[in-house]
């Protein structure tokens, strides 16, 4: 058993970054698409966190 623990702090290590890519890419898409349907207070948000990015 002791052998198998690299192997499983590979595989956590790896879907750990496959995760936060996923939702990175999710992110990123969903801003780009339906960013005209937002409401006015989530444009605001967005122009502040916007601000805060660029």
């Amino acid at each position: 058993m002791p052998q198998l623990a690299p192997l499983n702090w590979i595989l956590l290590f790896f879907l750990f970054w496959a995760c936060l890519f996923v939702v990175m890419s999710i992110n990123w898409w969903f801003s780009l698409t339906h960013y005209s349907g937002l409401s006015d207070e989530e444009l605001k948000e967005g122009s502040k966190s916007n601000s805060w990015a660029w």
